[in-house]
């Protein structure tokens, strides 16, 4: 039987700190390793859809019944309008982009009067573009 070894030197102890923060690295790499095989596995084995944009039409916007505007409700009316129109806007899953040409559906008489004014000097696409 050979002799045994004695060692002239100590091992270096490690502190707490020193083994939780080795435990910490080994761990956070370990889970970007895993992140990218799991990123790759997805990448090969189905395409990446793209989000379907469900936009709102016209004949939706106004099944939610919105209510029609005269112009001459005063402050109340035309609040009530706002709220209403919004709400409709809302529960139609409408977009930015056509807000503004949906509600002026809703305007009638002196309202839409007005709209008309207003919307004519400037082009239809263009007053539509208002926010």
């Amino acid at each position: 039987m050979p002799p045994k070894r004695t060692s002239t030197s100590e091992a270096p102890t490690m502190t707490q700190a020193a083994i939780k923060k080795l435990v910490a690295d080994s761990v956070s790499i370990a889970l970007e390793a895993q992140a990218a095989n799991m990123e790759n596995t997805i990448n090969t084995t189905r395409p990446r859809e793209s989000p379907v944009v469900i936009q709102c039409s016209y004949k939706e916007f106004m099944s939610c019944q919105p209510i029609k505007f005269k112009g001459t409700e005063g402050a109340v009316g035309l609040i009530r309008w706002f709220e209403r129109t919004e709400l409709v806007f809302s529960r139609s899953k409408c977009t930015e982009d056509y807000k503004v040409k949906f509600s002026t559906g809703t305007l009638i008489e002196e309202a839409l009067s007005w709209w008309n004014s207003f919307a004519q000097p400037i082009g239809i696409e263009e007053a539509y573009k208002i926010t």
